[in-house]
């Protein structure tokens, strides 16, 4: 604990959060390496304790960290760490580093049901080569990106079917944040600026496609997952509400190019 804490004690806010998703993140993919020679009994109980201990650790950084500003906006904004869920299908937006067998062959996003699971963060952010300000809300018909914060891969869809549903494929795409023109995508909302309690419509600016979920499950080895897919036209399948997360706050610090890098 005096380890982790010293490591990470000069971090911004937002910085601490996903040091510490991260460290969970992957406290739970790997726990069978953690303590060699122990029973596994003894090992998931150990798990279970640092698991417990780093959601009160969650709560306590963004209770101490955030100079009781946390209210103060009522806005998505740019940088904001956020889960997305679809409403009609009530899923989370998720990715991880598991490849689709057909199609791009690409990093495949799927929905989940679960709240818990740091695989379903995505920071929001400006599109290539322009400015968004860190903290500044992000206004409907504003064109964004949506970068998966343990990957660092980008929402992406293009002229791929998908696997269950065959309709368009929605993958994970680039590196450290940079990918290509497909990662672009418009809000969709009502009003000027997309508030956290709207539902609003993600629409594809290279194929015009709205993000979607129909119902369909995976099997192995993401079974019960639901198929994330591209839709031509609108419906309730396309409603996403922004849930958990960090919505950074605005700033006085004058505009700049997207602040990726930094924040990670």
């Amino acid at each position: 604990v005096l380890s982790f804490t010293s490591v990470f004690k000069d971090l911004s806010s937002c910085d601490w959060f996903i040091a510490a998703l991260t460290f969970e993140s992957a406290l739970s993919s790997h726990y069978i390496l953690l303590v060699p020679g122990i029973s596994i009994d003894k090992t998931m109980g150990l798990i279970h304790g640092l698991e417990v201990f780093v959601k009160s650790f969650l709560l306590f950084l963004l209770c101490s960290k955030s100079d009781g500003r946390e209210s103060e906006s009522n806005y998505v904004t740019c940088g904001s760490l956020v889960k997305l869920l679809n409403t009609r299908h009530q899923v989370r937006l998720h990715s991880h580093d598991v490849k689709y067998g057909s199609g791009s062959g690409q990093q495949s996003v799927t929905g989940v049901e679960s709240a818990d699971d740091a695989n379903s963060y995505w920071r929001i952010r400006g599109k290539p080569n322009g400015t968004c300000q860190r903290g500044a809300p992000i206004q409907c018909g504003q064109a964004i990106r949506i970068t998966h914060m343990t990957t660092g891969r980008n929402l992406h869809t293009h002229h791929f079917s998908s696997p269950l549903s065959n309709n368009q494929e929605v993958s994970a795409f680039g590196e450290n944040g940079e990918g290509d023109d497909l990662d672009v995508w418009k809000v969709q909302c009502d009003g000027s600026a997309w508030e956290r309690d709207d539902e609003v419509r993600f629409k594809h600016v290279g194929t015009n496609a709205f993000l979607s979920v129909t119902g369909e499950q995976y099997g192995h080895p993401i079974r019960g997952q639901r198929e994330v897919h591209g839709m031509s036209a609108p419906s309730q399948n396309n409603y996403w509400k922004a849930m958990e997360g960090v919505f950074i706050q605005p700033s006085q610090e004058p505009p700049r190019h997207d602040e990726l890098h930094d924040e990670f």
